[in-house]
């Protein structure tokens, strides 16, 4: 919503195997998106395209802003959705196309962001970050009452699906966070009585 992202656009998600992440390809692949994303194994890639994702970049083995370039003939991406913050700033910038959105959700990185301005206003684009936690009630109302609209629809339709990597019960909750600190999850990891 945030980001505008618009039919024959391109987003590209960093984190694509997070549960953000396969969430994101699989919405944007509905509104007629092309999707470029990163991950950090084969396995989350292949998930990823499954859903949808067309450009998959390694980025332990690749360069996302590379690879972005050479899959949009040079001109870059027009929304970047971002997990990483910080460490991602200034590549970021170079990665997404003129008059391009980067939405930052997240700071994994746990760095401060450091750019050149000078280089995001060539570009015409927008560079903002937001979270929910920080919104009013009833901000979070509206998003909801929004996604209830724009998105149940495909979820009732079966045409949205959550990805799950894994359910686990209360009781075994550290077992659960071991998996997500492992990074060796591919979406969402849920906690069930």
């Amino acid at each position: 919503m945030s980001a505008e992202l618009a039919p024959g656009e391109t987003l590209l998600v960093h984190g694509g195997g997070s549960g953000i992440g396969t969430t994101a390809i699989q919405l944007a692949r509905l509104l007629d998106a092309r999707v470029a994303v990163t991950a950090g194994s084969a396995e989350k890639l292949a998930m990823c395209a499954s859903l949808g994702a067309e450009t998959l970049i390694n980025y332990r083995e690749q360069d996302f802003v590379t690879e972005i370039k050479a899959a949009t003939d040079g001109r870059g991406a027009n929304v970047i959705l971002d997990i990483m913050g910080g460490a991602y700033a200034a590549r970021n910038i170079e990665a997404v196309a003129i008059n391009g959105r980067i939405m930052v959700i997240a700071n994994q990185s746990n760095e401060p962001a450091t750019f050149d301005p000078a280089r995001l206003m060539q570009k015409r684009a927008r560079y903002w970050a937001t979270t929910l936690r920080a919104r009013s009630l009833a901000e979070r109302i509206a998003i909801v009452r929004s996604l209830e609209a724009a998105v149940w629809p495909w979820i009732a339709s079966g045409e949205f699906r959550p990805v799950i990597d894994g359910r686990f019960s209360f009781e075994n909750a550290a077992d659960a966070h071991s998996r997500l600190e492992s990074s060796a999850h591919v979406g969402k990891i849920v906690l069930v009585p």
